[in-house]
């Protein structure tokens, strides 16, 4: 009876073992799986099985009750892909007056942002006010699920949209379809700069684009600017290069047409149908030197109307963090006074 007993215990014994084993065994193999390949800290993390982590700031919701002045609307832009967007508008709607529409792109190196983080929903709903335009601000599908040119195709999608709601979406029966800007941030105003591309190459886009807004753009190329090449700029180059890495096709580099701006090969004829730009810069944004670049480059083909202006005291998409600063209402207003001039 004891020996059965014993073996019994032993049989117990290694079974255990072996589970323990099996799924120690088991828990490393997901470890290694699961390996850590790309960080943003605070806002995305991406493993080397595919998997992202993203991690939102806060966000609100939109909501039709007036607050300072402007009410918001989610909108489905299209289900299947999916891309939404947010309707910002004043609450002092005329409606005998058509008001000028901004088509905004949110930042995030393409792989993070949206227009339902709390600065880009106070941003954009007290500009609404500011400039009394009504305000369609996107949510496209982010990288690296979903590469470049991916986000210029989804934009793309919402000018159409636009173009096929006008007469079902009460919001935009009062949009002057013919007073269309462009705007966005960081990559978004990389976006911008694509978006307008199409919109101009395309025959059949629904409206007129009379002018583009570009915050704090985000370019880049193989060829390193002077600030890229100095020591302390180690950590942004290191970041922008992983958020190149992660949103352009693979397989391709920096001088990948969506990131090189000067590799995107067109027309004089496209050129000379450009609207009017104007780029906005921060004087301590480590981009600063791109956006400079990207005016100097639309002034040589022949861009009738380019122009540059600088915040000198602040930094990468300040409006976005500092919502109400008074930087981001002088901002807010020499955005209106470039719509107002179209």
């Amino acid at each position: 009876m004891r020996g059965k007993q014993d073996s019994a215990q032993l049989t117990g014994t290694i079974s255990s073992f072996v589970f323990r084993t099996y799924v120690s065994k088991h828990s490393f193999h997901v470890i290694c799986k699961m390996s850590l390949i790309a960080e943003a800290p605070d806002f995305l993390q991406v493993y080397s099985d595919g998997s992202v982590k993203r991690f939102d700031p806060e966000i609100v919701p939109a909501s039709l009750e007036s607050t300072n002045g402007y009410k918001s609307k989610d909108v489905i832009i299209d289900s299947s892909k999916p891309i939404t967007g947010r309707i910002f508008f004043p609450d002092s709607l005329i409606s005998s007056k058509k008001l000028p529409l901004l088509v905004y792109f949110h930042g995030g190196g393409f792989c993070i942002g949206s227009t339902t983080w709390l600065g880009y929903h106070n941003f954009l709903g007290d500009f609404s006010v500011t400039s009394q335009s009504v305000v369609l601000s996107v949510d496209y599908r982010l990288a690296p699920e979903h590469r470049l040119p991916i986000a210029y195709e989804d934009c793309y999608t919402s000018l159409q949209w636009v173009g096929d709601q006008v007469c079902s979406e009460p919001l935009f029966q009062q949009v002057d379809i013919t007073r269309v800007f462009l705007s966005g941030d960081s990559a978004g105003g990389n976006i911008t700069h694509h978006v307008a591309v199409r919109a101009i190459q395309d025959n059949g886009c629904p409206l007129k684009i009379k002018g583009l807004m570009l915050i704090h753009p985000y370019f880049g190329s193989e060829e390193r600017t002077e600030r890229e090449m100095k020591d302390e700029s180690v950590e942004d180059v290191v970041m922008n290069d992983m958020h190149w890495r992660l949103s352009i096709p693979e397989g391709l580099n920096r001088d990948y047409f969506g990131c090189n701006f000067e590799k995107l090969d067109l027309t004089t004829s496209v050129w000379s149908k450009f609207p009017a730009v104007e780029v906005y810069v921060a004087g301590k944004d480590f981009l600063k030197e791109r956006g400079v670049m990207y005016v100097e480059f639309l002034k040589k083909k022949g861009v009738k109307e380019v122009d540059i202006v600088e915040a000198r005291e602040e930094s990468h998409v300040f409006h976005v963090f500092h919502p109400e600063s008074r930087a981001t209402r002088l901002l807010q207003s020499q955005m209106s006074r470039f719509i107002e001039k179209y």
